[in-house]
């Protein structure tokens, strides 16, 4: 499955690998760099992805006027 195929929280739980590969202290700099490489790319597919789904909700919160989620309470 190709990344832009993949759902956040498959992102997010591949990201969570990277960190983990990031944290052992005996990574190889060569390693290091492709998984911080890797890292970055999956954090701006995450960051799109979020920017998306706040676009619609917005969208949505706006059809009728800004919705005060406070004021329902």
């Amino acid at each position: 499955m190709a990344d832009n195929e993949k759902s956040f929280e498959d992102l997010m739980k591949e990201l969570d690998e990277v960190i983990v590969k990031l944290d052992d202290k005996e990574i190889k700099l060569e390693d290091a760099v492709k998984c911080y490489t890797k890292g970055v790319e999956l954090s701006k597919k995450c960051y799109d992805i979020l920017n998306k789904n706040e676009e619609l909700v917005v969208k949505e919160m706006t059809k009728e006027g800004l919705v005060d989620f406070d004021s329902e309470q």
